[in-house]
């Protein structure tokens, strides 16, 4: 079978000699491929991702919950899969579509094919697609509702797969936090991953004292809404003693910890939906005066509890390569991000000042309380896969807390 560039309708359609994947639209549209890793079918967002390394960091990555992601770089699954470049316990995206086939891995670091991985984890994979053409389909129409499917015999019901991704409501109104968070309250102690080392602690001392000035480090508390493990490890490399509490941590439940910050973290879904349960907390945590600190959702999070608003983006920004401009001296910082929805420039409170604009598209990409100790940024300054750029984020939250 040759690749596939072109949709085809549900009702006159063939599956294609050779297909074992493919993927189908609402509207009952197809594009045909090879299926790999896991056998079956499942729903969600379709997005793309332009990030040329990370599929591992990216396929478990919480804030992917709910979405399937096309890869435009073509080699995925050429390096296989280890337990060092994962973002959580388990995959959170439900799939993802690639151009090449996956090929034999070729990596020291290797320890099992990423098609074996996929299939271990429950997730399903498209290959022999033009990603391109998908990308760019994405970037007019927006992200639309699909179903991935993989069957060894090429046997699918196109019209029953096209009624499945019809049916399904989509991620706006959708609280896919509460699904993806901790479930119980951790010391996080890991610092930043060296090759040879791991993920043991870059410092001397232990996670409670610093190595810089023999004093306990800042403890900061983390909500997790669906956090990469790097932003944890970030905050340890940064000198901060950090407690992770689930996404419905109540207000006392933070402050029995005694912090010196709080931290909002990343996660999937509309921001509106978790901020049900989860602005009421940090406005308490406003009021006390207790510094926060936010990222990707913990952005949102932040913005909302200030009185602004955060709207559905018509294609997300995904990848490793997205400029972000520094409104207060004009620095250009190339970031990751991972969002499908952001924060309303429009309805930002006068005490809630800009501090950061996307260069693809002007949306906001951080803000700054003026009358509190808060801020935060829609990119993710830990990157992973990505570019180290802002990582004086990290620094400067753990040294405001010090002083």
């Amino acid at each position: 079978m040759k690749d596939t560039d072109t949709m085809a309708d549900a009702k006159t359609l063939t599956v294609p000699k050779g297909a074992t994947g493919v993927l189908v639209f609402a509207d009952g549209s197809a594009v045909f491929g090879r299926g790999f890793g896991a056998v079956g079918d499942a729903v969600g967002e379709l997005c793309f991702n332009t990030a040329m390394t990370g599929y591992q960091e990216v396929m478990t990555d919480p804030s992917y919950a709910g979405q399937i992601v096309t890869f435009t770089f073509p080699h995925i699954g050429n390096v296989g899969t280890n337990l060092d470049d994962v973002e959580a316990d388990n995959p959170f995206a439900l799939g993802c579509v690639v151009r090449q086939d996956v090929t034999e891995p070729s990596n020291f670091r290797n320890v099992e094919p990423f098609d074996q991985w996929m299939k271990e984890n429950g997730r399903i994979g498209l290959s022999g697609v033009d990603t391109r053409a998908l990308t760019r389909m994405i970037r007019l129409k927006g992200a639309p509702n699909v179903v991935i499917a993989h069957d060894p015999e090429g046997r699918f019901d196109i019209a029953a797969l096209a009624d499945k991704a019809a049916n399904w409501p989509g991620l706006e109104g959708m609280d896919l936090a509460i699904e993806v968070t901790g479930k119980e309250s951790r010391l996080w102690k890991d610092g930043v991953w060296k090759l040879g080392d791991g993920y043991g602690l870059d410092e001397t001392e232990t996670p409670f004292v610093s190595s810089e000035v023999e004093k306990p480090r800042p403890h900061v508390v983390a909500i997790d809404y669906g956090a990469k493990n790097n932003i944890f490890r970030n905050l340890v490399k940064a000198g901060a003693r950090v407690t992770v509490l689930p996404a419905t941590a109540t207000y006392d439940q933070v402050m029995e910890q005694k912090p010196d910050g709080l931290f909002l973290s990343n996660g999937p879904g509309d921001p509106a939906a978790t901020g049900e349960y989860a602005v009421p907390v940090i406005r308490q945590a406003l009021d006390a005066d207790l510094p926060v600190f936010g990222i990707c959702l913990g952005h949102q999070m932040l913005a909302l509890a200030a009185g602004a608003k955060t709207v559905k983006m018509h294609q997300g920004h995904r990848g490793a390569n997205h400029p972000v401009k520094r409104l207060e001296d004009g620095l250009v910082e190339i970031t990751s991000m991972n969002h499908g929805f952001a924060v309303d420039s429009d309805t930002l409170p006068a005490n809630v000042k800009p501090t950061h604009v996307s260069l693809f598209d002007g949306s906001n990409c951080g803000i700054e309380l003026t009358d509190k100790k808060a801020f935060s940024v829609q990119y993710h300054p830990e990157a992973s896969p990505g570019p180290q750029d802002s990582f004086y984020l990290f620094k400067r939250f753990v040294d405001s807390l010090s002083k």
